[in-house]
């Protein structure tokens, strides 16, 4: 039987000094969003560790999907401020973040279907040279990526799809493959909205698996629904509940808080 925690192990983290502040790559301060009366996300504190996999869940209506919205820039902040590697990033739009190597992967599949998986690779490396012309140049130009756009397929598993139609993948083998064109932009932080989304179990253990790959040189803030996934991948999870930090810490001092557990069974959740 789950039994509360205490709130000193749910406390949540704060930058106390140089030697801290160096170990967080993504922070927020006062974080929250207003939608014409309606706050959203009140006043979020957070902070992700370097090379860490940190997660964010909480019932329906939480406030994740806003605040994850917030830290990616698809949303301005109502207040608050968020600072990237030190660089204070609120009022900054999404590609220029992304420049900064902050990138974001989608709920849905973002993946151009009529292409191939290579294809669809050699777009996000041409992307990243930030060249448009490279859409004009010769073939032999553009297979000039495929070395690495090769290598980005590999990472994830696709190798035996190389030619195949992204609109012809399963579902959690898109996911795969828009992680591959997330990684062509060379992020040191990535952001995973709902990953294991619509997936049946040997796409999520395979996508789970890709995910631990990937984080071995970046830091990964995800949120998530399946709590298994948050389980067994996480580092610290985040708990949001009414638009504010409930509690956070490891999987096992979390999932004992009390507060916790009241949040997803007054949510309808077991």
């Amino acid at each position: 039987m789950l039994h509360g925690g205490t709130a000193a192990s749910a406390r949540p983290l704060t930058i106390s000094g140089e030697g801290m502040a160096d170990d967080i790559i993504l922070s927020a301060k006062g974080l929250g969003r207003d939608f014409k009366g309606f706050t959203a996300v009140g006043e979020v504190d957070l902070n992700v560790r370097r090379g860490s996999i940190h997660a964010l869940i909480g019932p329906n209506g939480a406030g994740k999907t806003t605040c994850f919205n917030l830290l990616t820039k698809f949303l301005q902040p109502s207040r608050g401020q968020i600072v990237y590697n030190g660089r204070n990033i609120t009022t900054m739009k999404p590609a220029d973040v992304a420049r900064l190597g902050l990138v974001r992967s989608f709920q849905i599949s973002a993946v151009f279907g009529h292409l191939s998986v290579l294809e669809n690779v050699r777009i996000a490396l041409q992307r990243r040279r930030g060249d448009n012309f490279d859409f004009w140049r010769s073939e032999k130009v553009v297979r000039s990526l495929d070395p690495d756009a090769k290598a980005l397929i590999d990472a994830v598993g696709l190798t035996p799809y190389l030619g195949t139609v992204a609109v012809e993948l399963s579902y959690g083998r898109k996911r795969a493959l828009e992680i591959a064109t997330t990684l062509a932009l060379e992020p040191e932080m990535l952001l995973l909205d709902e990953p294991m989304a619509g997936m049946g179990h040997e796409d999520v253990e395979r996508t789970s698996a890709l995910i631990r790959r990937v984080s071995a040189n970046r830091t990964v803030l995800m949120v998530e629904h399946n709590l298994s996934v948050v389980a067994s991948l996480s580092d610290t999870i985040t708990v949001l509940a009414r638009g504010n930090v409930l509690a956070e810490g490891t999987y096992e001092s979390v999932s004992k808080d009390a507060r916790v557990i009241d949040a997803y069974i007054g949510a309808g959740h077991a």
